[in-house]
């Protein structure tokens, strides 16, 4: 055999991966190969692989289970590491972590954003010497991801297992994208937990897919399959500059979906009855341009991207139609993530607003809703990206100030005729001033007595008389939102703020 023959036998062997049981294991559930899954992430499959020879002195470790390099999504340069499951499942070696701090180090560099395909089962414990503990150890890696965080996009497609110390790469990406029945992430394993607490427990209630992405919050996005993962990846990625130091591409224009009913068709004047938000979103975006974030958790707010004439928009927004739109601990969470992400990579954010407030009760009190509402008004008020905030029908309480309120600097605060600004609702004030009064009235005295003084609260809280108090900057047609926006959004582009010279916060975290 030629030494050029050598070449191509040792390449077809190592492009192959591990045995064919492993692939066939995979196979059976519905799991797709390394090498396929990068064909189909990237517009040619990858232009640059790095190590692709590391470990090939040892033929059951092709590529020492782990694949490096840069290929091209819609024409933009990625950096990608991705575990190869038919290889000693994914597990890390010592060149397994070398190779992803290389890429890691790549795309710091060249500032690219990176995505992590993970399906690993951590670490292999009879290497924990070599690629455990030290200064270009596994804990590198999440050093690295801390360092790139904020700077260049980071995307987590979690299509297996992510185990012990290697839940921690998800954990620090931006965006966590689970495949139902196949993804996993847990600190330790349901054996590990009968052995050591005595809990007996099956992996999905342990880490699985959709407990992370209903309860947990670590997962961002639950799809059923591999191809619907790489698919949400490159359209999220699509909003998105390459780096910090750049804006998001304006897109083709779309108009907005059109509809039978319009705006204020949908939304009822009752303050207290509940629309979907969805509704109006739908109403002022491109045509088919929603790309929600944690869909699944907390949703009683919506996050997601969106575009306005092209152009990339964050939106936070209170949903009415479940737990009537109040903010939970879970709530606050998922808004203060969302809006640092937005915030990092140079996307204007719009808050949709129809709030109550805060939940209060002892139960949320014991979970740290005051701690975990700081941590939301926190990342709302220091971001420096074009903020509007659109008061829909309410802003009660501190959901008011959560929600870009007029103290918190949004570059304009825009109201519906109907809506209200105030402590509180109208039923809730008048009950909290009134009711000793309303204890000693005649019961048939009572509903007039109360109607009036919700009457003489809502004059008070009237939105012409906070206009007039320049509270908010405009009062508009609800069905010219989509125009106004457009218009103020590009006035805003310009705007160009350090919040304030520190080191940094202390965050309420």
């Amino acid at each position: 055999m030629s030494y050029l023959d050598e070449l191509q036998d040792r390449i077809g062997k190592i492009e192959k991966g591990g045995k064919e049981k492993y692939h066939q294991s995979n196979e059976a559930k519905n799991k797709l190969f390394v090498r396929k899954r990068l064909k189909l992430l990237f517009d040619q499959g990858l232009n640059v692989e790095d190590a692709f020879f590391a470990n090939c002195m040892d033929g059951d470790l092709p590529s020492d289970g782990v694949v490096t390099g840069i290929g091209k999504i819609s024409g933009q340069d990625v950096c990608v590491m991705a575990n190869d499951s038919t290889v000693k499942a994914g597990s890390w070696g010592k060149r397994t972590v070398e190779k992803i701090l290389r890429i890691q180090e790549t795309a710091k560099k060249m500032e690219l954003p990176m995505i992590y395909l993970v399906d690993s089962a951590g670490a292999r414990i009879t290497d924990q010497i070599e690629m455990f503990p030290g200064r270009r150890g596994a804990g590198r890696i999440f050093h690295n991801q801390i360092k790139l965080s904020g700077r260049v996009p980071q995307v987590c497609l979690l299509f297996g297992p992510s185990a012990a110390g290697g839940a921690y790469i998800p954990a620090f990406c931006d965006i966590v994208i689970m495949v139902d029945g196949n993804a996993s992430m847990y600190l330790g394993s349901p054996r590990m937990a009968e052995k050591v607490i005595g809990e007996k427990v099956s992996l999905e209630e342990m880490g699985g897919a959709t407990m992370h992405c209903s309860v947990s919050g670590v997962g961002d996005i639950l799809v059923k399959s591999e191809e619907e993962a790489i698919q949400y990846a490159q359209n999220y990625l699509s909003y998105f500059p390459a780096n910090f130091r750049s804006k998001p591409e304006a897109r083709e224009t779309k108009n907005a979906k059109l509809f039978e009913k319009s705006i204020t068709d949908i939304i009822p004047q009752n303050q207290n009855a509940p629309f979907n938000m969805y509704d109006l979103i739908n109403r002022i975006i491109d045509e088919e341009s929603f790309c929600e974030i944690k869909k699944k958790f907390a949703p009683e707010l919506i996050t997601g991207l969106a575009r306005i004439e092209g152009n990339s928009v964050g939106i936070i927004a209170n949903q009415p139609r479940v737990k009537g739109g109040v903010l939970f601990t879970d709530s606050a969470d998922k808004a203060a993530k969302f809006i640092q992400l937005c915030d990092a990579f140079n996307i204007p954010l719009l808050f949709l607003t129809d709030v109550p407030g805060f939940m209060i009760g002892t139960k949320v009190e014991r979970q740290g809703i005051i701690r975990h509402g700081a941590k939301m008004l926190f990342a709302m008020s220091e971001v420096t990206v074009p903020k509007i905030s659109v008061i829909v029908r309410k802003a009660y309480g501190a959901g008011l100030y959560a929600m870009a309120g007029p103290a918190f600097d949004p570059d304009c605060c825009l109201a519906f005729p109907n809506a209200q600004i105030a402590v509180m609702g109208p039923e809730a004030a008048v009950n909290a001033v009134e009711a000793n009064k309303i204890a000693v009235l005649p019961e048939e005295e009572r509903a007039s007595y109360i109607k009036q003084k919700q009457d003489e609260y809502k004059e008070n809280i009237d939105v012409y008389r906070l206009a007039s108090e320049m509270v908010i900057d405009a009062i508009i047609d609800p069905n010219t939102l989509r125009e106004e926006l457009i218009k103020r959004f590009s006035v805003y582009a310009a705007k160009n703020i350090t919040f304030t010279e520190r080191k940094h916060g202390v965050y309420p975290v």
